[in-house]
């Protein structure tokens, strides 16, 4: 019964941890890095066709990103997500990997010009549309049987819509035990792990607050937040107001770049306040433009998870009638004329676009068509990752790049403190204090910037009073010892160099070689099979042998 750090481990982004067990294989999330390799990363260990199970605590990229690669490389095992978490993957996955091949298009051109050799997106559409038939949609709070020694339960982690904490009980031989016991059902072990995934922060304005859970063998524990408190909390349809008024008299516009899922629908809802209460009697009319076609599908699935996702509050909202996502003139931007259109509209406005961290998305036209005007306004409403064009405009750069051109920056950029999917420092002591029942043997600190993950463990030790330890990729524990059995390289990235370009050649290459070892499992699983299908196998192989043993 072995645990294997894998991602998200001194990093904030890419999380990924497998386990083992019985012969049996899985995967707690499978998330895409986004911004820069602090470490490098350890490759996960099996290759993706021995994966039996993935267990996905939410929609996430960072968290769900590269679930369409393990598809491309041959994974045809379950994976479990809530509801919620299984309707936005199909729409998350699919825009994802729409990026992967437009950026791809992209570089192909510059490259051909160039003379340079090809590149291909690490995963395509169809690879998106392909992996999300392996989707098992659970409920929350119901334990649920997987397989002989594995049963798993979802408990809402107040993060996103459908985000979850995954409880695990895993049952294995104890084969530490020398001697014979009397009963059968003595020789079996069962631990307890929680994933928290990551923990909402509580009183959102829609989404319900996190659900506590009291008792495990080990937790791995997310800790973004972990050395720091939020702010203060304000009224955000008050702070929103102030900002957009502060701007409009100047003339600008406000660009406010968010997360398509989660942090536009809670924006929605606050502007919607700040002209149903009348906050901003000045502009009463002002235009707000929602230009990402992804928020426009993630606000129709919001809609349909009212039930079994939204707070008291939301749910009464839209019992008495009121839609609290939609308001007099909010605009949508569907095409990408739409987009484009909105640029050349001469009055104030409000832009929500993503992505949220400005990496990719219609957000960085936005921002080439802002930035140099002084009258307008860049407001942030999330986590930045360091590395990221949200850091760097955070931290005061005077110029960036966008499409080849250089921009300075020159609007006024603003961080509304407060609104965040995260829980801060003291709700995450609070939310592992609630392990009264049975405290964890070890909490595994993962989700954070490098120190903060030691920072936050070391908090834990001193009150609360837990073994914590924040763990590097590579690291592996036996859970039924506890102990340390593999410990991770700890290898940094290279800062000075950029993610790596993989060429046309060396990706197909490396497909290649993914499915040949998915045919060896393919063999593997045969055994057993009449023996005349294994000839009719055992002859095609030889024959593709045949055709390209050159």
């Amino acid at each position: 019964m072995l645990l294997e750090f894998l991602g998200a481990d001194h990093e904030v982004t890419g999380s990924c941890h497998y386990i083992s067990f019985n012969g049996i294989n899985i995967l707690v999330d499978c998330g895409m890095e986004q911004g820069p390799d602090i470490y490098v990363n350890q490759e996960i260990p099996v290759n993706a066709t021995l994966i039996d199970y993935i267990f996905v605590t939410h929609a996430h990229i960072d968290h769900s990103g590269l679930l369409p690669l393990l598809y491309n490389h041959g994974f045809r095992g379950k994976i479990y997500a809530t509801k919620a978490t299984c309707e936005l993957c199909d729409i998350m996955l699919k825009d994802s990997a729409h990026i992967q091949e437009f950026e791809a298009e992209w570089k192909n051109r510059k490259a051909k010009r160039a003379g340079k050799e090809r590149v291909i997106p690490m995963y395509t559409i169809e690879d998106a549309v392909g992996v999300m038939d392996f989707f098992v949609p659970c409920e929350y709070n119901e334990k649920i049987h997987i397989t002989d020694g594995l049963e798993v339960r979802f408990i809402d982690a107040g993060h996103l819509l459908g985000s979850s904490s995954i409880e695990m009980w895993i049952t294995e031989e104890d084969k530490n035990k020398y001697v014979q016991d009397l009963f059968e059902n003595e020789r079996f072990i069962t631990k307890k792990i929680v994933f928290s995934g990551d923990i909402g922060s509580g009183n959102r304005p829609l989404i319900k607050n996190p659900e506590y859970i009291t008792s495990a063998d080990y937790v791995v524990m997310e800790s973004t937040y972990g050395n720091r408190n939020h702010q203060i909390s304000i009224d955000y349809a008050y702070a929103l107001a102030k900002v957009i008024k502060d701007t409009f008299d100047k003339g600008g516009n406000v660009v406010i770049p968010a997360f398509a899922v989660g942090r536009t629908q809670e924006l929605l809802y606050f502007l919607r306040r700040v002209k149903t209460e009348n906050i901003l009697p000045e502009y009463q009319d002002f235009e707000v433009y929602i230009d990402s076609p992804l928020a426009i599908e993630a606000t129709n699935i919001f809609h349909k998870n009212v039930a079994d996702c939204f707070n008291d509050v939301a749910r009464n909202l839209i019992l008495s009638g009121i839609n609290p996502l939609k308001f007099p003139q909010l605009k949508i931007a569907t095409t990408s004329d739409d987009s484009k259109a909105i640029n050349f509209i001469d009055n104030p406005k409000v832009i929500i676009s993503a992505s949220g961290m400005c990496e990719a998305g219609r957000i960085r036209h936005h921002l080439k068509h802002n930035l140099w005007r002084e009258e307008s306004t860049i407001v942030f409403v999330g986590y930045q990752v360091p590395g990221t064009l949200g850091y760097s405009l955070l931290n005061g750069v005077q110029k960036v790049r966008l499409f080849g051109e250089e921009i300075d920056v020159k609007a006024r950029i603003l961080n509304l403190p407060g609104i965040s999917g995260h829980a801060d420092k003291e709700h995450l002591v609070e939310w592992i204090s609630h392990f009264d029942e049975g405290r964890p043997k070890k909490v595994f600190i993962v989700h954070g910037q490098d120190q903060v993950t030691d920072i936050f463990a070391d908090t834990l030790k001193r009150e609360v009073g837990l073994d914590a330890i924040a763990p590097y990729s590579g690291d592996t524990y036996d859970l039924i010892t506890g102990e340390c059995v593999k410990k991770g390289q700890k290898i940094k990235a290279k800062t000075s160099e950029k993610k790596k370009e993989h060429s046309y050649s060396s990706q197909v290459f490396a497909r290649l070689v993914a499915m040949g070892e998915r045919l060896m499992a393919v063999i593997v699983k045969n055994e057993g099979v009449a023996n005349k299908d294994l000839a009719k196998f055992a002859d095609q192989i030889k024959a593709l042998c045949d055709k390209w043993d050159r």
